[in-house]
């Protein structure tokens, strides 16, 4: 990459980043207030993403959630298929999935899900820095509002803005929170005391609590210290990914363009305005090259694109494209290692509908009863106890029912004798297999169990039974 100074190391930027001072101590951003193209596309996609996430918990099919992540119990519905523990395969082809999707997405197009579509970046630029800008107005007022005393006009901003924040990190906390043990919980929760349901409360204030901290402090930390995403950079992308990219070729060298004046050297488009470094939020300097630190949020083109107008050059000086396009000017996108991601990314795919398309409705885990062999009864017979857990993963209820496929062993039920099972819910129960002593040939005998869902054998289950060898 060329530079103004020959004798620089052209690699020198990546011993530090823009957010720390050379005393270790942070750097804090004040991005100047970009406004383009680039920049209304992507309000009207937060608007859109935004709207999705925050109705997400409210969007049920048939009474119940589309989408939840339960944690706590283990429970998860994606798209309206629920998934149990005993469906971890399925859970971890999906994340196989996911993971080389956004390897693929990010050879070919970089880190544009970072700019236009990640969490963060939404709520950051386009809902905490807006209602930053609107309150406290651009960088430069901003500097001299932190930089003055606490005075009347202080206080009133800063305790206004922090009073919004506070106010939308409680409306995420609670949407989160929603996701994770159902919107019903989450009701349930807020209309009570917090004394009746403490660990509820507790949670929504902390999540409340770590996003007041992210995005009112911490900011763009999230993305260069904490996500790993911009570190993976180095080994998912090449010099065909598409990234936001300075032209250096048309660009350099830079200087400032004065008019109806000769220059004795030719220069190139770049005019060194800096503007590319004061609209960025992670302060790089883009003419750099591709860096840990950029997400893509295409604030630099718009502001350079607003420059080139200005000075009658062409834009996209700076743009979405790849090394190899600016140096030859053509764009490879099916590359080889782009088509090896492609045909892993279909065959996991394929794999995962296959999986969907078998799997079990109702899952059944048999166990010997903790600590006992078996019982010998007054009528001449051995018991053994089991403890069986049933998982219903329909949205209807199950009549279920165990079965021995051997005659000489039977089922007798603990309780109750039918075996119903509510929708999307595990149950628990005990049973006792029975056998005649005197037909017991080996201390450890295997055995076969028959799970019938509404009469009908749909799955054999192993166990073995424990008793005294007759003499």
């Amino acid at each position: 990459m060329a530079i103004n100074n020959p004798n620089q190391n052209p690699d020198r930027f990546r011993d530090s980043i823009g957010t720390v001072q050379e005393d270790g101590k942070r750097n804090w951003m004040y991005p100047k207030k970009v406004d383009g193209k680039f920049y209304k596309w992507r309000t009207y996609l937060s608007w859109v993403l935004l709207a999705i996430l925050f109705a997400g918990p409210f969007i049920q099919v048939g009474g119940r959630p589309y989408l939840l992540f339960n944690i706590f119990e283990r429970k998860f519905i994606i798209f309206g298929a629920a998934f149990w523990p005993q469906d971890t395969h399925l859970l971890i082809f999906l994340l196989l999935i996911f993971f080389v999707f956004i390897i693929l997405f990010t050879a070919v197009f970089g880190r544009v899900f970072c700019g236009w579509a990640c969490p963060q970046t939404l709520f950051m630029e386009m809902v905490f820095r807006k209602i930053e800008y609107w309150i406290e107005g651009d960088a430069n007022q901003q500097r001299k509002l932190n930089a003055m005393p606490w005075n009347s006009e202080k206080m009133r901003k800063k305790g206004f803005k922090m009073s919004i924040f506070v106010l939308i990190s409680l409306l995420i906390s609670h949407t989160v929170m929603a996701y994770l043990i159902g919107i019903d919980q989450v009701v349930e929760i807020v209309s009570k005391p917090p004394g009746e349901n403490l660990s509820g409360f507790i949670g929504l204030m902390a999540f409340t609590g770590i996003f007041l901290f992210v995005f009112s402090w911490f900011r763009e930390q999230a993305c260069i210290v904490v996500c790993p995403y911009g570190r993976l950079q180095g080994v998912l992308l090449d010099a065909n990914s598409i990234n936001v990219t300075y032209d250096h070729v048309r660009g350099e060298p830079r200087g400032m363009i004065r008019k109806n004046k000769i220059e004795e050297e030719p220069k190139g488009d770049c005019v060194d305005c800096s503007l590319c470094v004061q609209v960025c939020p992670t302060g790089i300097d883009i003419r750099n090259g591709v860096q840990m630190e950029c997400v893509n949020c295409t604030a630099c083109i718009d502001a350079c694109d607003e420059v080139m107008l200005k000075v009658d050059r062409p834009t996209g000086l700076i743009r979405y494209a790849s090394d190899n396009s600016v140096l030859q000017g053509t764009q490879k996108l099916l590359t080889p290692r782009v088509k090896l991601y492609s045909f892993l990314l279909l065959v996991l795919v394929g794999a995962f509908v296959a999986l969907i398309a078998t799997r079990d409705d109702l899952a059944a885990t048999v166990t010997r009863f903790r600590g006992m062999t078996y019982q010998a009864r007054d009528t001449g017979e051995i018991s053994n106890l089991y403890e069986v857990t049933f998982i219903n993963k329909t949205f209807d209820k199950q009549e279920v029912k165990l079965e021995t496929e051997n005659p000489a062993y039977r089922v007798e039920v603990v309780g109750d004798q039918n075996w119903l099972l509510e929708e999307q819910a595990k149950f628990e129960g005990r049973f006792f297999l029975v056998k005649d002593a005197g037909d017991i040939s080996t201390t450890q005998e295997k055995v076969t169990l028959l799970l019938t869902q509404n009469g009908k054998v749909i799955e054999k289950i192993k166990t073995s039974f424990m008793g005294p060898v007759a003499q």
